[in-house]
């Protein structure tokens, strides 16, 4: 006989494919609901936790990466459990989880960047600001990467946070970095960086662009560093300007600018020189390295949907650099047996249950949340009501989810050890970041990070005993 499912007596049990916050705040969701009993095992392909709030969230932005408190104390519940250093499709597949859980919940995030589509563009010294993200944040899969920064300028295409942190970080004061939670790699090259110029291009113009004003006002308080805009650029369009009119976050945005304009040049021995209405056209070099990007400027047109859309003017230049960094986008990658939009770079979904993709038909048991589930968009915060959403969505399948037969929860870590997998815990996750808060400590900064996955399994095996 089949019994209630989520009961003291059928526990729910889910499995979330990966630890970011999109994955916590499902958890969230799932462990507030009072007539609810679940179990959740976290599946993370890294041994530590986070997501991008330890891999993508600036040095500098410490303040952003205190919401990891709230995330500690949902691990700590007794049931929730953390298997960290295990890859889906390689050391857990598909079929194991579907055979152990109740429900799987995709938070795999947008773990790609998106191309600009442009010749040259895979030339050396052209790359996506993802990897630069990473190697700074010393994400182990960047750890090893080398940037050639013994230019004077870099280029960086796209106008969101994104965009703006890479650009911020190139030209930050080293000694003020030394400060955060940077590795120490990437602190290493900062500090022997010839970089005294970075280029920030926008396709659109300023009003439609999509950094946040503390971005925008942070580039003012840099130390030794100018920030440019040319006056011309701010010249709005009627369309612009009627939508500007409406829009409280681009009127202090266009401000802002307005002020670095009027402000000019100081000789400060950096600058950050932001551009609006241009389009890389094509990445240019000799031995397929890269020497400089052809430029366009544009003109904004409305579209059928109302939005102010670029199109090219036929007017070119041409701006030497000695590396590129494309900011245009995340996309998510394909998980192995799991359905995959292209298109989107999404996991299909209605209301956050996975669907296939020719069909459209619900896929049972399958959901998925956060940027995996709708695009690259929104801050960390938009992951709450996002995930909150999704396990609505899981909880109205409860009856239609089901077994006859409860999930063994030994099943797998058994599994694990039979496969030889040395998964993490989050007890062993907490060795390691005891140790990199207390060698940070000693260097008055947050924690050092540890970027090598070998050198992390081997403090907390040391920690362990």
């Amino acid at each position: 006989m089949t019994e209630t499912l989520g009961t003291a007596d059928r526990p729910l049990h889910v499995a979330i494919v990966g630890a970011g916050p999109a994955g916590f705040y499902a958890a969230e969701a799932l462990i507030k609901q009072k007539e609810l009993v679940c179990r959740i095992d976290f599946i993370n392909r890294l041994p530590t936790p986070y997501g991008l709030v330890r891999e993508g969230v600036a040095p500098d932005h410490q303040s952003i990466k205190a919401v990891t408190r709230v995330y500690d104390k949902l691990a700590a519940a007794a049931n929730i459990r953390y298997f960290g250093n295990v890859t889906f499709g390689k050391d857990l597949l598909h079929a194991d989880l579907k055979r152990h859980y109740d429900a799987i919940i995709y938070a795999v995030g947008a773990q790609s960047d998106r191309k600009m589509g442009i010749p040259g563009e895979d030339m050396a010294g052209s790359l996506p600001a993802t990897v630069f993200v990473g190697w700074y944040n010393g994400h182990p899969d960047y750890r090893d990467l080398e940037f050639d920064l013994s230019h004077e300028r870099v280029l960086v295409v796209g106008n969101g946070n994104v965009a703006m942190d890479v650009t911020r970080i190139l030209v930050s004061d080293p000694d003020e970095l030394a400060k955060s939670d940077i590795a120490d790699h990437a602190l290493a090259g900062l500090r022997a960086s010839k970089v005294r110029e970075v280029v920030l291009l926008g396709r659109r113009g300023p009003v439609q662009a999509a950094f946040t004003t503390p971005e925008l006002k942070e580039f003012g308080e840099l130390a030794g560093v100018d920030v440019i805009v040319d006056p011309a650029d701010l010249e709005l369009d009627p369309q612009s300007a009627t939508a500007m009119a409406d829009d409280k976050i681009a009127t202090r945005n266009v401000e802002l600018l307005r002020n670095y304009a009027e402000r000019g040049a100081s000789g400060a021995p950096r600058r950050i020189v932001m551009r609006f209405l241009v389009s890389p056209v094509e990445v240019l070099g000799s031995d397929d390295k890269l020497g400089a990007v052809k430029i366009e400027r544009n003109r904004l047109v409305q579209s059928d949907d109302g939005s102010m859309r670029p199109r090219g003017s036929g007017e070119f230049e041409t701006l030497e650099c000695g590396m590129i960094l494309r900011s245009v986008g995340y996309r998510g990658v394909p998980l192995p047996n799991v359905p995959f939009n292209e298109a989107s770079g999404t996991i299909p979904n209605v209301a956050g249950r996975v669907t296939t993709q020719r069909g459209g038909e619900v896929v049972p048991g399958e959901y998925v949340v956060g940027w995996a589930k709708r695009g690259p968009s929104g801050v960390i915060g938009t992951n709450k009501p996002d995930a909150a959403a999704t396990v609505q969505s899981l909880l109205a399948d409860l009856s239609e989810l089901a077994g006859a037969e409860a999930p063994d929860p030994d099943a797998i870590p058994a599994l694990l050890r039979t496969r030889q997998v040395p998964y993490v815990s989050y007890g062993d996750w907490k060795i390691l970041d005891t140790h990199e808060t207390s060698c940070g400590g000693e260097q008055g900064r947050p924690r050092v990070k540890v970027t090598r996955v070998a050198e992390m399994l081997e403090i907390i095996e040391s920690g362990r005993s």
